[in-house]
């Protein structure tokens, strides 16, 4: 070979290792974009996607890799990119005491059964945030998707008190009223709300609210899995209202803000206000822990629900306690609702209807002493309000009267509005529910509320009913 061929070799090569130079150069830079934005992507997904591939690009009919969940069908390589906020922290001398691993261990034994389960992503990524002030909603939350609708619809209920029926003490207001209302409103209400939950859980004597430092109090253990937020709490002890609201008002951005962890702050804050061992105690045999993990999913059982609700985590919804045949010297109770309370929660399902009396509500729940429910309607959470306090202490009222719903989902962009008519019976005599016929399917809405007021007429006032 001549030299002037030698010289062009080693030119191609040249201009071949700068190419690749290059294109490594870009990686490096977009790897860096990815890791300042707290981009990730799944490798769960990444993995399916690989495998797929790599087996002869098996795909259906329709082309779809078959070896993909489909809720992740057509989001790789991009979609699966997700984004975890760089979590909101206040400093670690704010006065607080830090969290123990014992403290952790028991967090996570009450919560899921064992020491090793996190929460996750959908439950990392929740917070309390409002719709826009000055908006239609702007007293309602949004709502996000996996299982801490749950929790945000039984605040949304008690915030929904506090507008309605404890700032303002006019006999009629209006949905006008509500929704003109500011950020600073928003917020001040959020923190009334939360320490009212609070405080009627740690039963009106102390509360603990929990927040994310900038420290770590113990790292990974052969018993707990790191979660890289838990590690980092630090408890505030109150044993006055005021001055817990008045904290949780002044860190307010650590509850709605994106990053906050805002949900499981909260829920770790209710759990450490109602000390572990009242929750031993409000607990039965049918329920050991608060959470239910199911294939990746993490949903709340009612004693959650209750606890937030009125105070108390009882794992059922009817009246009192049920005392169940004895086992030798062992004697089961189940534990139900004590007293009504300021909120209420009406529930549909029609599996359960037919087949389980114990979960049908009780009175206590079904009359609470202001009108706003919580609905669990199979499974959906959404919250049900009227607008006149006096609806369930004058039975003159309950003829006709209107109602209020929302569903929290992000299509919604006003609030739905029901006439109920308890007097003429109707529906009673033209209806029955049967879901084999689409004629005679009745929407699970119309049903819950007939648990409370039985064979109601129910108008949409113009609004397609939904199933």
């Amino acid at each position: 070979m001549d030299k002037e061929a030698s010289r062009d070799v080693r030119s191609s090569v040249q201009m071949e290792l700068e190419e690749i130079s290059s294109k490594i150069a870009d990686l490096d830079k977009w790897r860096k974009i990815f890791n300042v934005h707290g981009l990730e992507i799944s490798h769960r997904t990444f993995q399916k996607y690989q495998d797929c591939k790599s087996d002869n690009d098996k795909e259906d009919a329709s082309g779809t890799c078959q070896n993909i969940n489909p809720s992740e069908q057509g989001r790789f390589p991009f979609n699966t990119l997700y984004s975890i906020p760089k979590a909101v922290i206040i400093s670690s001398d704010l006065g607080g005491h830090p969290v123990s691993l014992e403290m952790a261990l028991e967090l996570r034994r009450m919560l899921f059964g064992n020491t090793f389960q996190v929460f996750n992503y959908e439950w990392k990524i929740s917070y309390f945030r409002f719709h826009p002030p000055f908006t239609d909603l702007a007293y309602a939350l949004e709502i996000d998707k996996g299982g801490a609708p749950a929790i945000q619809m039984a605040v949304q209920v008690h915030i929904m008190k506090h507008f309605l029926f404890v700032q303002n003490k006019e006999a009629n207001i209006s949905l006008q009223s509500i929704s003109e209302i500011s950020l600073k409103e928003q917020e001040k209400t959020l923190a009334t709300a939360l320490a009212d939950i609070l405080w009627t859980a740690g039963e009106s004597q102390r509360a603990t609210i929990c927040l994310i430092t900038d420290d770590t109090y113990f790292t990974a253990n052969i018993d707990y899995e790191v979660d890289h937020f838990t590690e980092q709490v630090q408890l505030f002890d109150f044993f006055e209202k005021e001055t817990m609201q008045q904290f949780i008002l002044d860190h307010i951005h650590c509850l709605k803000s994106e990053g906050s962890h805002g949900v499981i702050l909260f829920l770790y804050s209710l759990l450490f206000s109602r000390t572990f061992e009242r929750l031993q105690k409000d607990l039965d045999f049918t329920t050991t822990h608060l959470l239910q993990c199911r294939q990746g999913d993490i949903s709340c059982r009612q004693a959650i629900l209750n606890l937030i609700l009125m105070g108390r985590a009882s794992p059922h919804v009817f009246n009192g306690c049920q005392k169940l045949d004895t086992e030798g010297s062992v004697e089961k109770v189940l534990h139900g609702i004590l007293s009504r309370s300021d909120v209420g929660y009406l529930r549909w399902s029609k599996e359960e209807a037919e087949q389980y009396r114990s979960l049908q509500v009780g009175s206590m729940l079904k009359t609470p002493k202001l009108p706003i429910w919580l609905c669990n309607l199979n499974e959906t959470y959404s919250i049900l309000f009227s607008l006149n306090r006096l609806l369930l202490s004058d039975w003159k009222m309950e003829h006709l009267f209107d109602l209020y719903f929302y569903k929290g989902k992000p299509s919604q962009k006003k609030i739905l509005h029901l006439t109920i008519d308890t007097h003429s019976h109707h529906w009673e005599e033209n209806h029955c529910v049967d879901d084999r016929d689409p004629n005679k399917r009745v929407p699970s809405l119309e049903m819950a509320i007939r648990t409370k007021w039985e064979g109601a007429t129910i108008s949409w006032n113009g609004t397609t009913p939904f199933f």
